[in-house]
């Protein structure tokens, strides 16, 4: 693949040359792997009327580019190394070869199924290898998958399921969680009492739980795959067909379905894996997120197996059966990229360092972190004890929208700082707006984070509802991509995320940042997360609202005084009008199912609004709101 950049020098020469001409940039890319027919254009694009195309008139189907093309040379190579939730089950190592059967006679089983090129099939399995396999046979054939998370709730399934109109959904009788054992089925089966469209459930066994199975509609993929051929011809799809619908988390406001459309996003995600990652021929690479999240589709199956690279899939969970989890599997595998969250790294640095020092990690060489953006007390944590400060860490910023990373170190190349994203990728554009729309000039400046330029990986549309994708991120600043977050450029250029623009608290007239108070408080040795809202005020317009959770009790004594540090800390770092008016410690802090802080519900708590909190049944930990409510002091 072209382009794959090595040094600083490197990374500049192609940069200029992605920005001057990037249909020529991102056809030399393209010209690496296999089409069915060729492109009449590279890109077609007007930002004013959020109409993006990349390579027009192409024909291809993506997974004999993630499988197919890699037999010859590869076919022995493991492909996935499954490792499960229970340490003691063995882990398989899936080749080439074995996932282009399985791929293919899931691939057979869904036609048969009457499953067609265009329709939905909705997935809800657990981190196994059925759900790679059912995802790409759906790829196959040209269907369109949307996955959802196998931890959201059947109202969560059913609203997705249906807004999709998806034909089937895949599941599993069960799924693992740590020491927990979930019926995966009966939460289906209570999604489907409302959701007409479905036709055919397809059941994979994996606990082997007694479930209900109604005659019809629901039947064993096991069954199925007995019979069929190993063999399935690749649907030949168009470049700008869809290849799967995946839906935010719904934080604020009705899903959105975000529509990925294929070629370019093979594009997007292969080349930004090989520049993040730089995975070399036989190195082990592990993405801790699940498949369920835009993480796991582009940087655990599509990017990695378009690369031809060996990817780790995760069933259980970082603390199961104890919080070393994570360090024994990259020392059974070899693991050499390890890519995972802030808030996993915020939760095992609280354990004892024994967890850590009683591994090998000594084949890690590149360590990335993906969702939020991550505090300096667990970048240094991360980079001192996982990486034994010879590890670069790619802090890598993106969304479900990008569909690949868009700002990020590259390992070896660009020099690393704790907490920023560094520089874009090649061919990325960001700038920063003022409120009233102009662009930021020169560097030391801040604003909100928009894409002057569109790039191959970029979500199409919003699923039947195209006037939603353009008012959400093309009407504020006309011309632009419009990321919804805040940042800042730094003396050398580097962008640092500073949080959401809706976690920005306008206090007395001046502009707060949320995510700069919440990371000054995260260095406070006790601490061990924090959330801040603002609430109304008299005088002020609003005021801060701290939701801080500490590493072990203390007395009501100490945290009096602990308010003081964290305020006297927050006064010396940011400035006396950053101080929090009120701090509220708690045992945990709501977050979905992705790990994200609800901090919409926090902020409801904090302006007394609790009969209006809405759905907090989805949430991971709904028993949080409550606790937090009942011990609220006012």
């Amino acid at each position: 693949m072209k382009y794959i950049v090595k040094n600083l020098p490197e990374y500049f020469k192609f940069q200029e040359k992605a920005l001057k001409d990037p249909e020529r940039f991102w056809g030399a890319i393209a010209e690496s792997f296999q089409w069915k027919k060729k492109w009449d254009k590279v890109m077609n694009a007007d930002m004013h009327k959020a109409d993006i195309k990349w390579f027009e008139g192409a024909e291809l189907n993506i997974t004999e580019n993630c499988i197919d093309r890699h037999l010859d040379e590869r076919g022995d190579q493991t492909a996935i190394i499954f490792e499960a939730n229970s340490p003691e089950e063995k882990a398989q190592h899936i080749t080439y070869r074995k996932l282009y059967e399985e791929v293919n006679k899931v691939a057979n089983v869904l036609k048969e199924q009457g499953i067609q090129k265009g329709d939905r099939v909705c997935i809800y399995l657990p981190m196994i290898p059925e759900l790679a396999y059912t995802m790409l046979a759906c790829a196959r054939i040209g269907a369109i998958h949307s996955v959802i998370f196998a931890g959201y709730s059947s109202t969560a399934i059913a609203s997705r399921v249906n807004d999709a109109s998806c034909k089937m959904i895949i599941c599993a009788d069960g799924s693992y969680r740590g020491a927990k054992e979930i019926n995966l089925k009966g939460i289906v089966d209570k999604a489907l009492e409302d959701s007409p469209s479905v036709k055919t459930v397809l059941v994979v066994k994996r606990t082997h739980c007694k479930v209900k199975m109604k005659e019809g509609r629901d039947v064993y993929l096991e069954d199925l795959t007995q019979n069929v051929s190993v063999h399935c011809p690749a649907e030949t799809v168009q470049a700008e067909d869809p290849l799967f619908i995946l839906y935010t988390s719904g934080s604020t406001g009705k899903p959105k379905g975000m529509v990925h459309t294929t070629a370019g996003y093979m594009i997007y995600t292969a080349h930004t894996f090989a520049n993040v990652f730089q995975y070399e021929k036989d190195d082990v690479y592990w993405c801790t997120a699940d498949i369920g999240w835009i993480t796991g589709h582009s940087y655990i199956l599509y990017g990695p197996l378009l690369n031809g690279a060996t990817t780790l899939i995760f069933e259980g969970v970082p603390s199961y059966p104890d919080h070393n989890r994570f360090w024994a599997v990259i020392e059974k595998h070899k693991v050499n990229q390890f890519y995972t969250a802030p808030t996993a790294i915020r939760s095992l640095a609280k354990q004892d360092i024994k967890h850590v020092e009683k591994h090998d990690l000594s084949s890690l060489k590149v360590l990335g972190s993906v969702g939020e953006p991550i505090n300096v007390e667990a970048w240094n944590w991360y980079y001192h004890h996982i990486g034994k400060e010879r590890c670069p860490i790619v802090d890598t910023w993106w969304q479900t929208e990008t569909g690949g990373i868009l700002i990020s170190p590259i390992p070896f190349s660009t020099p690393t700082k704790a907490t920023f994203a560094t520089f874009p990728l090649l061919g990325i554009q960001p700038v920063l707006m003022s409120d009233d729309g102009v662009e930021q000039e020169g560097n030391l400046t801040n604003g909100k984070l928009c894409i002057k330029t569109p790039w191959p990986g970029i979500a199409r549309t919003i699923w039947n509802d195209h006037k939603r994708y353009f008012d959400t991120y093309f009407s504020a600043y006309p011309g632009y991509y419009f990321s919804g977050d805040a940042a800042l450029r730094d003396p050398a250029g580097y962008y640092r995320i500073t949080g959401r623009v809706d976690d920005v608290v306008i206090v007395s007239g001046h502009n707060l940042g949320t995510a700069p108070i919440e990371n000054t408080i995260n260095e406070q040795e006790i601490v061990a997360e924090s959330a801040i809202v603002g609430y109304p005020h008299d005088v002020k317009g609003n005021a801060l609202y701290g939701f801080i959770t500490l590493k072990r009790e203390i007395s009501e004594q100490e945290k009096e005084q602990l308010k003081i540090a964290i305020n006297n800390s927050i006064a010396d770092q940011i400035g006396p009008i950053a101080k929090l008016s009120k701090i509220q410690f708690t045992v945990s802090l709501p977050k979905t199912r992705s790990g994200k802080i609800m901090r919409r519900i926090l902020r409801k708590i904090a302006a007394n609004e609790m009969e209006n909190l809405g759905d907090t049944s989805t949430l991971l930990n709904p028993e949080a709101v409550q606790d937090i409510i009942d011990n609220k002091k006012d």
